[in-house]
């Protein structure tokens, strides 16, 4: 399993020394059940088997490698994730572990475009501050429809 390996890794959920705090960014309805997820050293919900809030952990979370830039409406990944090979190489397969992510994320964000784009718009910012991202080599989540 693709995302089997985050345990070990824990990159995304690990600040190093010297570094500013990570704040998580939050949804509106995951501000009113977590309150908010500020990451300095290790996170707070980093367990021995990665992260022990499961299903419910923020979005963002779950986003992860990746980043949607809701500007280009484009996704981007993060270039020190060392599943980043892997994950590119497996959106070839829709059965893969990283094709279904990547369908799970990007429904999530198709519908947070239109309850909560301030989210997806921290977020990225976000991201943009604190991850190196290159764009993913897929087509953007949604088409221009002004041309």
């Amino acid at each position: 399993m693709l995302f089997d390996r985050c345990a070990d890794c824990r990159r995304c959920c690990h600040v190093e020394p010297g570094y500013p705090s990570l704040e998580v960014t939050l949804t509106r309805s995951e501000k009113k059940t977590l309150g908010s997820v500020c990451i300095e050293g290790n996170c707070q919900h980093l367990g021995s088997q990665g992260c022990s809030i499961g299903d419910a952990k923020p979005f963002g979370c779950k986003l992860y490698p990746l980043s949607f830039d809701p500007t280009t409406r484009s996704l981007h990944y993060d270039v020190e994730c060392p599943l980043m090979p892997d994950y590119i190489q497996q959106l070839a397969d829709r059965s893969s572990d990283a094709s279904l992510h990547l369908r799970a994320v990007s429904k999530e964000i198709r519908k947070l475009s239109s309850t909560d784009p301030e989210f997806l718009a921290a977020n990225h910012a976000v991201d943009l501050d604190y991850f190196e991202l290159k764009k993913l080599p897929h087509r953007p989540l949604f088409r221009d429809r002004s041309k």
